[in-house]
Parts: C-alpha cells; structure tokens; sequence
C-alpha cells in the first residue's frame, strides 16, 4: 500500500473521515503542501505527528474540509427564532421535536442547542442532524471549530460552551450530547413526522424548482400542525400556501391547519 493510501486507511480509522471520496489529485496535493510546510516528509511521518499533536490534527482538519459553514449565520435571523418562534413552540409543547436538515459539518445544530438552552435544561433538549455527506457528519461529531466560524456567536456563548485549543475551538461535551447525527438523503429518502421545528437553511438554493417543490410538500408533511420551517436568507418561499405554509416571519413558514 502507498503512502498515501496507508495515511487514508489511519485518517479513517482515527476520524471516521473517508478521504478516498475526495478527488484523490487534489486532496494529496492541498495536504502535501501542509506537510511540507511543517517539515515533514511523507504522510507517515505527518500522521505519526497529528496523533501526537492535536494542533496539527486541527490543522489538517481545516485543510481538508471543503463545507464552511458558520455558527450563528446570519445572526438576525436566529435572534428571531429566540425572541419570536421558540416561546410560542415551547409554550405549545416543552418537548420540541427538532431537525435540522442538511446540516454540513454541525454549526447548525449546535446553534439550535444553545438558543434551545436558553429555554430548557441541556437534559430535555435532543436535535437530530442529517447530511448526505459522511464525512462532513464525522466532522461535526469531532466538533472541532476555526475561529472564523465562530465570529457570530454571543460571547457569553463562547465563553460557556467553547474551549480554546491553540488556534481552534472545541465544543461542550453538553452540547454535543443533544445531538444526533445520521447520514440522510434529503430527496430519495423519507421524513420522520411530528417535527416542531425544521431548519434547512443555505442548501435549497442549490436544487431546481421541481426538487425544491417535492421537499417543500415534503417539508409540509414532516412537521405537525403549527410546526415551523426555517429557511436560509436567500431562500424565501414565494407561494407559501400552496405547500400548506404561511409566513410567520421572514424566512420562517407555519403549517397551516
């Protein structure tokens, strides 16, 4: 086995992380470029380094993931799920049933769990998170951070869920434990039902008006009646009502009935 291929084997064994689903030219070559630069000399070398090093660990991690995604993104909206959704859902029922759809490498689901703290006890609060993509769920479930994709969190957040490890941030234990992450195909595979909350924010975009009516119905048909569906800011819902939605705010859709 070559270097490169024994260096995928351990990455995968340690991280869960599958390197042989990224374009083989591409990864070694963004990788050999890092462990040059730390004054390696092969990829067994670099990965003897990492287990020992968790800064490097980090590094390599930032270097090979492709999904940037940010905690609290687009701040205002999230403001608006605190202030103005969740305490009427949590009026309605304290025990939320919550998905967030699409979720990339967790920023988001950990996000949810942290407004969600604001409101109940860490011990009541469960997200399930799903993504077609393997490897950015194993991403998510190391939950390791660069400091740009904490620029929106609240400071009082940072300072109760977060770690500094050198340059990276790791998150709670706390937090971690209210999520669940399973690989999903949003347009091949069925939804759950009953879901309170919905967020799918930022992925929409990138599918074409028929798949995007399809998960819209199927949307509609996976939360319970007066359950919300939160979108991303570029992803407002035109005709509401004709998947059973009605706006509750921007970016944020009721099912009606």
């Amino acid at each position: 086995m070559d270097d490169y291929q024994q260096f995928i084997a351990n990455v995968k064994r340690k991280t869960g992380i599958d390197l042989a689903q990224y374009k083989e030219a591409q990864m070694k070559r963004r990788l050999t470029s890092l462990y040059e630069k730390r004054g390696f000399k092969n990829f067994q070398e670099f990965f003897k380094a990492m287990e020992a090093d968790r800064t490097l660990f980090h590094e390599f991690l930032d270097r090979m993931t492709i999904n940037v995604s940010e905690f609290y993104r687009n701040a205002q909206r999230w403001e608006v799920l605190e202030k103005k959704i969740l305490p009427k859902l949590i009026d309605r029922n304290r025990r939320l049933k919550v998905w967030s759809a699409a979720c990339s490498t967790g920023e988001e689901p950990y996000t949810l769990v942290m407004i969600l703290s604001k409101f109940l006890p860490l011990s009541q609060i469960s997200v399930l998170a799903t993504d077609i993509d393997e490897n950015a769920i194993s991403r998510a479930k190391l939950g390791v951070y660069v400091e740009r994709s904490l620029q929106e969190v609240p400071e009082e957040m940072k300072k109760k869920f977060f770690t500094k490890e050198g340059t990276y941030y790791k998150i709670d234990e706390s937090i971690k434990r209210a999520v669940t992450f399973k690989k999903h195909n949003l347009l091949a595979d069925p939804f759950d039902t009953n879901y309170d909350l919905i967020v799918c924010r930022n992925v929409l975009i990138y599918f074409t008006e028929e798949a995007k009516s399809v998960l819209y119905h199927k949307f509609n048909k996976a939360l319970r009646p007066g359950g919300m569906f939160f979108v991303g800011s570029t992803e407002q819902i035109f005709n509401p009502s004709s998947y059973g939605f009605e706006a509750e705010d921007t970016f944020f859709y009721r099912k009606m009935g």
